[in-house]
């Protein structure tokens, strides 16, 4: 590897995976040579806010070759067999360290409309892994399934230690179907099932003889001939990094093989596999520009397309027997992913171009579903550009058009509660939260984004006292919900209940694993308890100290791991 920040070109079977380097160190940008992603919203962020992470995973994945065996292999054995040192408490240990991070990465965005619509396909996912016995019971119950968003406009997921995806809003706008959304999710939830991370690591730290080889005979053979020295440790760090290769191409080929075994019994078109494989091989063969990452993580290969196009039946779209989900709805789909693209934060000329979009003299004539899509976008940009008007003028039209449709127009009357909130008219917001008939008071059949909204809502108008038993409700199931926590937090300090809203602060930090701040806010709490008045309620002030305690305990082992 070549220092001073240079990159480093490793030809592999017609494409080339680029390693960054910066002082002889890798940047974040891949994990090895696997093309597994490590946490890295923004393209230009190097290593600042994920510094600490970042260096932690790179030692333990590239240098680990070094390192003794962390711990036995499981007893679970995946597909290809479980080759893997690294217990699955330390995996997820592993992926806790990098996911802090990713929380105050700036590109870091909780959405709650596109969250709910990944969290639609991730679950059934999911749930078919374990049906098929992809997904062990101890995975199951040790790692955190948890999928993040990045505000990043390139098209890319990932798959981190522990149970953690990453998936930027970039991905989501180009994919046309939620079946091509899906076989993203299926392909990468298959490498966490499958181990495939902790399993590079072991395959990593089992070319140690090459390397070790190499450079003693190099440093042999240095006195005699220095051109010498060089060939032996370039050769021996090329039969090192071919047989990473090569076994990153055995992890691809079997989260194909997995992914598409579970998109049929989740409910999703085993399809989306083939068109989603269409679209990147399109991209490709326009020459990336570095906007789809997703090609050089997931490098496709003439084996791996044939493989899924051969699974297809002959004649037959792969559609999901009658039996699966209910098919979704494309108009639902189309604008989610508007959203995305909007929200990925495209410059103002593009989201002026989008408002101008529906106002073209050929718009009528184009499906129902990209009319749909650039209503969604239109509207969502007006508000972007503080253009209130604008976004009621085209959210008119975009119910008309999905009126027929309910998931469509649920959306359309969020994007209107939204456009209302921005406007100031709280009022109004909650209007067009309750125009579906929809539920509005405290039962758990509230819906996320739904929640989210009408709190925000209900504390602009100062009625914040309506929206506190649902917020409690959902933490109650949602315990590591910092959104809400926080917004739950805020309630409570509206109403004058200090302590309960210092408390509420406290969790929202303990869900982001930033012990250090909700340990601070515990203590302010115990303060305010200890001066006592009649505000003091002494059950949460009990709650409080056993809290701290608890989190105290954590923050002790999260600095021990430093």
């Amino acid at each position: 590897m070549r220092h001073g920040g240079e990159r480093e070109t490793i030809p592999n079977r017609g494409h080339h995976t680029v390693l960054e380097t910066t002082g002889g160190r890798p940047d974040g940008r891949l994990l090895g040579w696997t093309g597994i992603y490590v946490p890295k919203f923004k393209p230009n962020l190097r290593l600042s806010v994920l510094s600490r992470a970042l260096e932690t995973t790179v030692l333990v994945a590239v240098a680990c070759c070094f390192a003794a065996p962390l711990a036995t292999a499981q007893t679970s054995l995946p597909t290809l067999g479980d080759t893997s040192d690294l217990t699955t408490s330390a995996e997820r240990r592993l992926g806790d360290r990098i996911i802090r991070e990713l929380y105050r990465d700036p590109d870091y965005v909780d959405d709650p409309v596109i969250a709910e619509y990944v969290q639609g396909i991730w679950q059934p996912l999911k749930a078919a892994a374990k049906a098929r016995g992809e997904l062990s019971p101890e995975l199951d119950e040790r790692f955190a399934w948890e999928v993040l968003l990045g505000k990043d406009r390139t098209v890319n997921a990932f798959a981190l230690p522990g149970g953690y995806l990453g998936v930027h809003l970039g991905l989501i706008g180009v994919v046309t179907t939620r079946d091509e959304l899906a076989s993203v999710l299926a392909h990468e939830l298959s490498h966490v099932t499958q181990r495939h991370i902790s399993r590079l690591m072991t395959q990593q730290s089992k070319q140690t003889p090459l390397l070790l080889g190499a450079m003693v005979l190099g440093a042999l053979a240095a006195s005699k001939n220095p051109g010498a020295t060089q060939a032996l440790v370039v050769g021996g760090q090329a039969l090192a990094i071919q047989n990473q290769l090569n076994f990153s191409r055995d992890m691809e080929r079997e989260a194909d093989r997995i992914g598409y075994g579970l998109m049929e019994p989740a409910g999703f078109a085993p399809q989306g596999f083939v068109s989603m494989f269409d679209k990147l091989q399109q991209a490709n063969r326009l020459n990336d520009n570095g906007s789809w990452p997703y090609l050089r993580s997931h490098p496709l290969t003439s084996e791996r397309m044939a493989d899924m196009h051969s699974r297809i039946p002959p004649g037959g779209s792969g559609a999901p027997a009658p039996a699966a989900n209910a098919p979704a709805s494309t108009l639902e789909h189309a604008m989610v992913a508007a959203r995305a693209r909007v929200l990925s934060n495209p410059g103002v000329d593009t989201l002026r171009q989008w408002v101008a979009e529906p106002q073209g003299s050929g718009f009528a004539a184009q499906p129902a579903a990209k009319r749909a899509g650039a209503l969604y976008a239109a509207a969502l940009g007006s508000h972007q550009l503080r253009d209130a008007v604008g976004a009621r003028s085209n959210i008119q039209r975009l119910e008309a058009l999905v009126r027929s449709d309910a998931p469509a127009l649920r959306l359309a009357r969020l994007l209107a509660a939204e456009v209302e909130l921005g406007a100031g008219d709280a009022a109004a917001a909650l209007n067009a939260l309750s125009a579906d008939g929809g539920p509005r008071g405290n039962g758990a059949d509230v819906r996320r984004p739904e929640l989210v909204l009408r709190s925000q809502a209900l504390l602009r108008a100062g009625r914040a006292d309506e929206g506190t038993g649902a917020l409690q409700t959902w933490v109650a199931t949602h315990p590591r919900d910092a959104t809400v926590w926080q917004l739950l937090a805020s309630t409570w300090h509206a109403q004058g209940q200090t302590l309960r809203g210092v408390r509420a602060e406290a969790e929202a930090h303990a869900a982001r694993y930033d012990y250090a701040a909700a340990v601070d806010r515990f203590k302010a709490g115990q303060d305010l308890a200890r001066r006592g008045g009649p505000q003091v309620d002494y059950i949460e002030a009990s709650i409080i100290d056993t809290r701290l305690r608890a989190v105290e305990s954590l923050l002790r082992e999260q600095a021990a791991e430093r």
